[in-house]
C-alpha cells in the first residue's frame, strides 16, 4: 500500500511538524468550506430545515461554532496544566447552543472565522512537545492537544458534509 503514496508524502507522514501544520491546514480549509456554505443566504435559508428533526444550516454552523470553543478551550487548559482532567462534552447539554441561535446566521458565521482564525493562530506557534501535552478524559485512554485538533476536524467533516446537502437548495454553490 505504500506504493501507492508519492515518496514526498510518505516521508511527511512521519515529520510531526508537517502533520501539525496539515491539520491547521485543514481547520483553515473548513472555515473556508463554512463561509462558502453560507455565502449570499438570507437569514430564512439560514434555518430552513429539510427535515423536522434535521439541523439547520444555522444549527449547524452554531454547533461547529461552539464545539470550537469547548476544545479551544481544552486547548488552553492541556497547555497551562499538567495532565488536568476533562469532561465529555454534551451538545444536548450545552444552554450556550440557544444564546448563539438567537444571532443573526451572518453574525454567527462571521464571528465562527474569526474565532477559527485565532485558534489557528494559536495552534501555529505551538511548539512540538505542546501538541502532545495531555489530560484525562472518560472516553479515551489517550487525549492529547494533537487528538483533540484531529477530532474537531474529523467531527466537522461530518456536519461540513450535512451543511453541503442543506445547500444544495438554495442554488449554485459559490466558488
Amino acid at each position: 500500500m505504500s506504493g501507492v503514496l508519492p515518496e514526498k508524502t510518505r516521508k511527511e507522514m512521519h515529520d510531526k511538524n508537517e502533520i501539525h501544520r496539515r491539520l491547521v491546514e485543514r481547520l483553515r480549509e473548513h472555515a473556508c468550506d463554512v463561509f462558502r456554505m453560507t455565502k449570499g443566504l438570507d437569514e430564512s435559508a439560514f434555518t430552513s430545515r429539510p427535515e423536522a428533526d434535521s439541523w439547520s444550516l444555522k444549527e449547524l454552523v452554531a454547533h461547529i461554532r461552539r464545539v470550537q470553543q469547548v476544545f479551544a478551550s481544552r486547548i488552553e487548559t492541556m497547555l497551562s496544566k499538567d495532565n488536568p482532567s476533562l469532561e465529555s462534552y454534551s451538545a444536548e447539554k450545552d444552554p450556550e447552543m440557544a444564546a448563539m441561535l438567537n444571532a443573526d446566521g451572518r453574525l454567527l458565521v462571521e464571528v465562527f472565522l474569526k474565532e477559527r482564525h485565532a485558534l489557528a493562530e494559536r495552534l501555529e506557534k505551538l511548539a512540538p512537545a505542546e501538541w502532545h501535552r495531555t489530560a484525562g478524559h472518560p472516553e479515551f485512554a489517550h487525549f492529547d492537544v494533537h487528538l483533540q485538533v484531529e477530532f474537531l476536524i474529523h467531527h466537522e467533516a461530518n456536519h461540513l458534509y450535512q451543511m453541503f446537502v442543506r445547500r444544495i437548495p438554495f442554488g449554485k454553490l459559490p466558488h
